[in-house]
C-alpha cells in the first residue's frame, strides 16, 4: 500500500510503503505516474516535493502535489 509519495526536483517520483520499501510500480516521470498514484493513495498518504539543497522532503497537501 502506497504510503509516501515524494516529487523530486527533475519530475521524478519515488514511493515507499508503510515498511519503507520502494513501490516501483508507481515510479517514474511524474507526468506517467501522476494519476495511478492519485488514485490508488489511500487518504492518508502523505505527498511532498524534494526540490533544491533541501537536507529532506517538504510535505505537501495532496492537491498540490
Amino acid at each position: 500500500m502506497i504510503r509516501t509519495v515524494i516529487r523530486l526536483k527533475n519530475d521524478m517520483v519515488m514511493v515507499f510503503d508503510e515498511d519503507g520499501e520502494q513501490l516501483p510500480e508507481y515510479q517514474g516521470s511524474y507526468a506517467e505516474v501522476r494519476e495511478s498514484i492519485l488514485k490508488d493513495a489511500p487518504p492518508d498518504t502523505v505527498f511532498a516535493h524534494w526540490t533544491g539543497q533541501k537536507t529532506k522532503p517538504q510535505t505537501v497537501a495532496r492537491t498540490d502535489w
